[in-house]
């Protein structure tokens, strides 16, 4: 450390990267282009000690001395010249081996590390806390957007009610675009590959895993609970058509996938899902296009809060994790560290307790007799219809419907009868209805 009296005294601080792929590159490339900026405006001049790689001879688009690579991840994490350990390797192993290694070490962690979170989450907050040590990761849920630090900080005296969003960039452009070109699902989601916004095997995205860990991250952070990643009921958005959309549109709604975390009757119940939904064209979230991300905040004090930004790419992420990074090391400096969140035990409501809105589709046989039916089983399972609309097929005919609020388990119910009828030739698209409340 040096000391001048024109400027604040320097504190070096030692980054060990974890991970170089689009995140970790970009981070790289952050320090070595801002530390400068940095040292300037914090007093902390940031230097990489070393980046672990699972392959030394790939080529990476920033250069990086190859002095500093290694394959060596714990040996790197653990080393005594490391002051700060990133990580953005992906995945639970060996990420979770890694990061529970520095951490025992007393090694602050910043992580982007959603799955690992969601599934480890906790007992890596509790080696933190016991080792006096820094856990951030703010990077993964919205990327740059700034959630975890107000879940976790300005608003831990509020009573959150709800929290809900978009979180993953690559399902709302795909939908975005399904709504404003009327494309059908493939054709933009190979839009969204070429465009890099989508991997070439999208599975995580677009099945909800993505988008299911990060809602687990948020119901940890607002109700102070443990919420595991297999905790989180998910739908993804495979099955939504451009039909689906169209009569959307044609209602006053947009299709979001969306997560929820909510507290039933004011706690301890919750109900952490992911699933698609068509939302009010009047909300704050329907105006969220393209690869964008917002996550809406209800309290009891605070009202609706609404965080907006982009949610996908290497830098804005590398941005998020350099924050975090700063805040670790300017602990180090202090001789300090934020305490992890206490979390206490939360029921996680039945999926078939639940109570919302939907919106079906249901293919029949265009004869008379048929609406009748199909009506029947509806009010069989106490389920009631609040707006229907009959589309000519040829020689059938399309049903949809908007139903009043219902328990989950009655619609599910009612799907299973409309499927075994004669004249129910397929039962098409199911979506929740969000926001009209």
């Amino acid at each position: 450390m040096t000391s001048s009296s024109a400027a604040p005294s320097t504190n070096v601080v030692r980054v060990a990267v974890l991970g170089c792929g689009n995140v970790g590159g970009a981070l790289v490339e952050m320090i070595e282009d801002r530390s400068a900026e940095i040292e300037a405006r914090t007093g902390i001049s940031l230097e990489i000690a070393g980046v672990a790689v699972s392959d030394v001879a790939r080529e990476r688009k920033v250069g990086i001395a190859r002095t500093l690579i290694t394959t060596d991840a714990i040996g790197l994490a653990t080393r005594d010249d490391v002051d700060v350990v990133v990580e953005v390797m992906g995945g639970i192993d060996p990420a979770r081996s890694v990061v529970e290694a520095a951490l025992l070490e007393g090694r602050p962690v910043v992580t982007a590390n959603k799955a690992l979170l969601a599934f480890a989450g906790g007992e890596l907050a509790e080696i933190a806390s016991a080792n006096h040590v820094d856990l951030l990761y703010e990077a993964a849920v919205a990327s740059a957007i700034p959630v975890v630090r107000p879940l976790r900080e300005s608003l831990a005296g509020e009573h959150i009610e709800r929290v809900m969003g978009i979180v993953n960039g690559t399902t709302n452009f795909i939908l975005t675009r399904m709504d404003e070109d009327d494309e059908e699902y493939e054709t933009a989601l190979a839009e969204a590959q070429r465009l890099g916004l989508a991997e070439r095997d999208p599975s995580a995205d677009v099945g909800g895993d993505d988008a299911a860990s990060k809602a687990a991250i948020l119901a940890s952070l607002a109700f102070g609970c443990d919420v595991n990643g297999t905790d989180v009921h998910r739908e993804g958005i495979t099955g939504v058509r451009a039909v689906d959309v169209e009569f959307a549109r044609k209602l006053g709604y947009v299709v979001k996938l969306l997560a929820i975390a909510e507290l039933l009757d004011g706690g301890p119940s919750i109900s952490v899902r992911v699933h698609p939904a068509m939302v009010p064209r009047t909300h704050p979230l329907a105006s969220v296009r393209g690869a964008f991300n917002a996550v809406f905040v209800e309290g009891d004090g605070c009202g609706e809060l609404m965080f907006y930004g982009p949610g996908a790419g290497g830098a804005a992420a590398a941005s998020a994790v350099l924050g975090d990074v700063i805040d670790a090391a300017r602990n180090l400096s202090a001789g300090t560290f934020g305490p992890q969140p206490r979390r206490a035990p939360m029921e996680v409501w039945p999926r078939e307790e639940l109570r919302s809105a939907f919106y079906m589709s249901v293919e029949v046989v265009d004869r008379p007799g048929v609406l009748a039916s199909v009506a029947t089983v509806f009010g069989k399972n106490g389920v009631s219809i609040r707006v229907m609309e009959q589309v000519g097929l040829g020689s059938e005919a399309r049903l949809i419907f908007l139903t009043h609020v219902a328990r989950e388990g009655d619609v599910a119910a009612t799907l299973v009868e409309l499927g075994n009828l004669d004249v129910v030739d397929r039962v098409g698209g199911v979506l929740r209805v969000v926001g009209d409340e």
